[in-house]
């Protein structure tokens, strides 16, 4: 158990600083809190409904969310962590998840190596169709959110770094969209699968714990040196992903 609380502080940080590391409690649940597999997303997917809560509030207090660009993605992504909790259960979810590592170690392989420069978000001009793109990273994550329990940030954040947004918006936003992934996915948890509610609540304190401590790290750091976070986060959210669909498949 201290060995899991101890995880779960830990989990709690990245979660502030760069809204990617959930996918670390999954297999500490698995290992130390002896949950099977799909317990262990569910229940993780569950404490990052309060993760997210408590990432958002202290953001927001810092004037770091972009509501501009949090509101389109959240939309997108609402529906979607429901669908995808409904896909882990009817489909060959190791599959579906291996595209998924796919794209997150690509964008943060890209982040890292990539086109370092800061540039300009797309369709800056044009609302209509940067609202569009902001609502088709909602659908992704929160799809991607359902069927790996993860958290939405996990694809969004990479993503949104990948298409130029600046990482402290993709941060700030991905605290919202946190909140309304784990939320839709949980749902569907709950009418497909089950949560361990006494193991969420004992880890949900440490984790939010965390998070208080991330967010301040977050602000602390500049941008380059964020964005390197992020796709060093990505790179290894990505593999660990991929190892886990390729075990399960």
């Amino acid at each position: 158990m201290l060995w899991l609380l101890a995880v779960s502080l830990g989990v709690g940080v990245l979660i502030g600083a760069v809204s990617v590391g959930g996918i670390l409690l999954i297999p500490a649940l698995n290992l130390l809190g002896g949950l099977v597999i799909q317990k262990a997303m569910a229940t993780a997917l569950f404490t990052f409904i309060f993760t997210g809560a408590a990432g958002t509030w202290l953001f927001a207090r810092r004037g770091s969310v972009d509501w501009k660009v949090a509101v389109p993605v959240c939309l997108g992504a609402a529906p979607f962590g429901f669908i995808g909790a409904w896909a882990n259960s009817r489909f060959n979810a190791p599959a579906l998840s291996l595209i998924l590592s796919s794209v997150i170690a690509f964008a943060g392989i890209y982040t890292l190596w990539g086109h370092n420069s800061a540039r300009q978000a797309p369709f800056a001009q044009q609302p209509k169709m940067r609202q569009a793109l902001l609502a088709g990273i909602g659908v992704v994550a929160g799809f991607g959110s359902g069927l790996t329990g993860v958290g939405g940030p996990a694809l969004s954040v990479p993503i949104m770094v990948l298409f130029g947004f600046p990482p402290l918006v993709a941060i700030g936003s991905s605290q919202v969209l946190q909140i309304l992934a784990s939320v839709s996915g949980t749902v569907g948890n709950l009418q497909y699968g089950s949560i361990d509610l006494r193991l969420a609540a004992i880890v949900t304190v440490f984790e939010i714990l965390g998070v208080i401590a991330g967010v301040r790290l977050a602000h602390a750091v500049n941008a380059r040196s964020l964005r390197q976070l992020v796709g060093v986060l990505c790179v290894v959210v990505g593999a660990g992903l991929t190892a886990r669909a390729l075990a399960a498949w």
